[in-house]
């Protein structure tokens, strides 16, 4: 299966695939898993874990409503998608900061995904115009 045909195969898009935004919806998509699944582990740890659990719940939320912007291409409002990009970078650049202070795998593995989601997402920004 392929986010890109998928979106390809849109009667507004004709066929012209920005593989860039794709794959930063593809990437958003699995960050907000992936952040989802973080936040419930640093809920199991013994230390006191508030602060990484609402940061990776709130780009997890963000990373989820990117994606879904990301395929929809009917009515396309180029502001909004754009605005919605960049919350993402931001939204994963302070998650995977937060992620970074804490010493558990779940973290270091979600701080990458975030850093990988907010650079494909940087390029994704520079094809819609």
């Amino acid at each position: 299966m392929s986010i890109e045909k998928m979106i390809s195969l849109h009667p507004d898009v004709r066929g012209d695939r920005d593989e860039a935004l794709a794959k930063a919806a593809r990437h958003a998509m699995l960050c907000s898993l992936f952040c989802t699944s973080c936040a419930d582990a640093c809920l199991a740890e013994a230390m006191d874990m508030r602060q990484c659990v609402r940061t990776c719940l709130d780009c997890a939320d963000i990373c989820a409503s990117a994606s879904h912007l990301a395929v929809r291409r009917t009515g396309q409002n180029v502001a909004i998608l754009r605005a919605q990009l960049g919350l993402c970078i931001q939204a994963c650049e302070t998650c995977a900061q937060e992620c970074g202070k804490h010493d558990h795998e779940h973290c270091r593995l979600c701080a990458t995904m975030c850093r990988e989601c907010a650079e494909d997402c940087r390029q994704a920004l520079a094809t819609i115009h």
